[in-house]
């Protein structure tokens, strides 16, 4: 809750924690992790040094905080949740996949999967980073294979292994979004989906 300090000043530890790990994640993701400097995000975030400090003592502190609250939320919120909420595995991939791809191109342009972007910089780099990568890339995948058990379970997708089947689409997506952002093309994502969606298809009849 947000607290006035009494000379006219809001107290809000809460809103700018919030406020530093947006900026951060637009900075990171768009820019990458080493061409942002802690200066950068103090003026764009419009924090003082002592404030910025007290939340995220080090730039890694921060950059872990954006792994653990924003990368893995949005990849909560983009891949993990529509998949799970979906009538069928296929059909969730298949939505999230042409979800993206009609966002990309209505936006005309392709900055790429902050996930990719981040784990391409920052995974050999830090021990600490290449865990926290990991572990969202885990939790992406296994949510995959959760959905294509469940669907086995009623008679689908029998044929095929569900984590590896998992690990093949996280891989397709990572690949094609790779392959997007050097295009400034969703063709590369179209292309993926309409493969995928035989594969599953096929597995299913």
């Amino acid at each position: 809750m947000a607290k006035s300090d009494g000379q006219g000043r809001t107290n809000d530890p809460e809103g700018f924690r919030r406020k530093v790990l947006d900026t951060a994640y637009a900075a990171f993701c768009t820019h990458g992790y080493a061409a942002t400097s802690m200066h950068d995000l103090k003026r764009d975030a419009g924090a003082s040094g002592g404030a910025l400090s007290h939340h995220f003592p080090t730039k890694k502190d921060l950059a872990l905080a954006v792994l653990e609250h924003r990368v893995a939320d949005a990849v909560e919120e983009t891949w993990i949740s529509p998949v799970r909420t979906a009538a069928a595995a296929a059909e969730g991939i298949q939505a999230v996949f042409n979800s993206i791809a009609t966002e990309l191109e209505e936006r005309g342009a392709v900055s790429g999967c902050p996930l990719n972007n981040l784990a391409l910089e920052l995974s050999r780099q830090d021990e600490d980073f290449r865990a926290a990568i990991d572990a969202i890339f885990v939790r992406w995948r296994w949510a995959i294979a959760d959905r294509i058990r469940a669907d086995q379970g009623q008679g689908r997708l029998i044929s095929l292994d569900a984590e590896e089947t998992a690990t093949f689409v996280v891989a397709a997506y990572s690949g094609s979004m790779a392959m997007a952002k050097a295009s400034q093309s969703a063709v590369p994502l179209r292309a993926c989906a309409a493969m995928l969606d035989r594969t599953l298809r096929d597995a299913s009849a």
